[in-house]
């Protein structure tokens, strides 16, 4: 933390502007030597001739410049918005090396920005999932974390905690009698709720995770019912062999797409059936596996043709498959000659040449599971967010055993596992909760 770094702040590649950023107590010092001027005026824009140790010109740029504690890292900070290019921002970090100056490791701009107070771990996660959203959708479920509303939830609840496990502690060390009834079920009901919370978040995060990630949406049906043709209409492209031939799609196709303002992974599996050829049967073997991994599936029918005992082994593989199931009644240009009543559920299409149904009915959906409710993206949150509340839901049958001790153990396990994304855990939190309401000058 005492030494300076820097790197480039943009992303690599030929652009109108690349900045090169510098953090540390000899930023400033630095800035000034390669611009030679006496000072910089703390958030005033410079427009500077930047030169190189040997006096060679550089280039002619904006330069920033962030007086600590006023700046993201904490630290003092300048910033050099030279003119884009792969050349430029490398010389001057060269420079910059020359001066003593290390370069950043990945995320430690953000990691001293957390260590110095300026922003919490939740925060720093959301900035880099915000940076790193494929969508319209993601990017504003990742905005509210980032505006705070997932560290006052968490925090709210590692409050009540906090000041439940204080009072507990005090009746286990100064009270001889049991805890009062009407108390005793004030901290059960506090457990359930914050139990509920937290486990509420965890799968609700768990089960609209595609709207961060991207839905998977995956194509089945049995062969030569027209899915590769219903991937390159979505598509917009040829993706996928069409070919009268069964069989002809043998393995996988994976490809992304937007939806609205959704962003999906669409597959397209080989033909369902009773295959003799051992390279199709792995093929078949992959759809069923890319059904289960599936939030949304397709499933294709060939309207000219009648149902079959084919079509039947499809409706029977989804007959206990818990998920959004949409069904394709495919090659409407032709005679209808479907008999199943499941026609009446299906939407009809014509692939080679349209699939605007499919994307509508698609959309609509997807619609659907936008909302205001707070998720979650990150692994390591959610497992937190998981053990907190287990923990509690252990504590509160302990408590209703009146074993106290136990129920104070469950407890610290749930303030740990929340306090690894909002503040620390220190056990003087106990104690000052214990005495904040003792009487003046006692």
């Amino acid at each position: 933390m005492n030494d300076t770094i820097a790197a480039i702040a943009t992303a690599h590649g030929v652009g109108s502007i690349s900045i090169v950023r510098i953090s540390g107590k000899k930023a400033l010092e630095i800035a000034l030597k390669l611009t030679r001027k006496k000072e910089l005026i703390p958030r005033y824009a410079h427009l500077c001739k930047i030169y190189k140790d040997n006096d060679d010109f550089l280039d002619e740029a904006l330069v920033l410049y962030f007086k600590a504690p006023y700046s993201f890292t904490g630290e003092d900070i300048v910033e050099f918005h030279l003119h884009g290019g792969f050349a430029l921002s490398e010389i001057l970090l060269d420079e910059l090396i020359n001066s003593n100056i290390r370069l950043a490791q990945p995320g430690e701009f953000s990691k001293r920005a957390c260590l110095n107070g300026k922003m919490d771990i939740l925060k720093a996660i959301s900035i880099q999932e915000l940076i790193m959203s494929k969508s319209s959708s993601a990017a504003s479920i990742i905005a509210k974390n980032l505006k705070g509303d997932l560290s006052v939830f968490l925090n709210t609840i590692r409050i009540e905690l906090v000041k439940t496990l204080a009072f507990v502690e005090t009746s286990i060390d100064y009270a001889d009698d049991d805890l009062p009834q009407d108390l005793l079920e004030q901290i059960i009901q506090m457990c359930e709720k914050n139990s509920k919370l937290l486990s509420d978040i965890v799968d609700i995060s768990l089960r609209k995770k595609g709207l961060i990630e991207g839905f998977k949406v995956t194509i089945i049906g049995k062969p030569n019912a027209g899915k590769s043709s219903l991937l390159n209409s979505l598509l917009a492209y040829d993706r996928a062999i069409v070919s009268n031939m069964a069989g002809t799609t043998r393995d996988r196709i994976e490809e992304n797409l937007k939806i609205g303002s959704h962003l999906i992974k669409i597959i397209d599996t080989a033909g369902i059936r009773n295959a003799q050829d051992e390279i199709e049967k792995i093929g078949i073997n992959l759809s069923y596996k890319s059904i289960n991994e599936a939030d949304i599936i397709l499933v294709v029918f060939d309207g000219s043709k009648e149902f079959d005992s084919e079509d039947k082994q499809i409706l029977d593989t989804l007959q206990n498959i818990d998920k959004k199931i949409i069904y394709v009644l495919n090659k409407s240009d032709l005679e209808d000659k479907f008999d199943h009543a499941i026609k009446d559920s299906c939407i009809k299409v014509c692939a080679k040449n349209s699939s605007n149904e499919v994307k509508n009915v698609l959309n609509k959906y997807l619609n659907t599971l936008d909302g205001d409710h707070m998720l979650v993206s990150n692994a390591l949150i959610l497992n937190s967010c998981k053990e907190a509340s287990e923990a509690i839901c252990r504590a509160k049958d302990l408590l209703q055993e009146n074993s106290l001790e136990l129920f104070a153990f469950e407890l610290n396990i749930a303030i740990e596992a929340i306090s690894q994304f909002t503040k620390k855990f220190e056990r003087d939190e106990i104690l000052e909760e214990m005495f904040s309401s003792f009487c003046l000058g006692k």
